[in-house]
């Protein structure tokens, strides 16, 4: 519990709530705690939104599947980090992505309606939880607008820079560390990982922009 708590502590949700309140929040929001090996389905395509997740350790990725399996990366959510609440918030009949632990990972679970509805014992702190969560739904819907300005690009090259810049000015530096790997990059921006890597190499021996790995500076012409 202790340590659930000091990783709560700093997570959007319980921003301004104070750390003897998570621990009685706890009990009253219905909350337990799973872990997940790599690779492993945390939420499939159809399941049913109750309950949203904040991801204790590890990261995980909001994944879609086409038939044939082939996945497109719609976000990438470290530790702290929230998913399904707007899902669950939207009372959708069943979820139309799938969640996926992208190295082993330990979720704290909630169900929503706890969330957002005020206890019988009426938690004076409550009201700022269901202010927090208003706030990370606003912020998601803006990070979802973000993304669609990288791929609605026309070409693999307009995608990343496009995505690198923003990377960019989100670190305030042009040096910074992205959270894909190629692969990963690639189903984010919705291309062809060869045609991707391709264009990264072009962009290096143009003085652009120089990587290693996930490490990127960009070059000022």
């Amino acid at each position: 519990m202790k340590k659930q708590i000091e990783i709560l502590k700093d997570t959007p949700l319980f921003f301004g709530v104070q750390e003897h309140e998570i621990e009685e929040m706890l009990g009253c929001l219905s909350s337990s705690e799973k872990n997940y090996h790599k690779g492993s389905y945390i939420f499939t395509a159809q399941d049913s939104p109750v309950n949203v997740g904040i991801v204790l350790e590890g990261s995980v990725h909001v994944i879609k599947e086409d038939f044939w399996g082939n996945r497109a990366i719609l976000a990438s959510i470290g530790a702290g980090g929230m998913f399904g609440e707007a899902f669950a918030c939207a009372q959708a009949d069943h979820l139309p992505v799938s969640v996926v632990a992208r190295e082993d990972t330990s979720v704290l679970f909630i169900d929503y309606k706890r969330i957002i509805t005020t206890c019988s014992s009426a938690c004076h702190f409550h009201t700022r939880l269901i202010e927090n969560m208003l706030h990370i739904l606003a912020e998601k819907n803006l990070l979802l607008t973000q993304k669609m300005e990288h791929i609605v690009k026309r070409t693999t090259r307009e995608k990343l820079l496009s995505y690198l810049s923003w990377q960019a000015a989100q670190a305030g530096s042009s040096y910074f560390m992205i959270p894909f790997n190629r692969q990963e990059l690639a189903d984010y921006l919705s291309v062809d990982r060869s045609a991707l890597s391709s264009e990264l190499g072009k962009l290096q021996k143009e003085g652009v922009l120089e990587y290693h790995k996930n490490q990127f500076k960009l070059i000022h012409a």
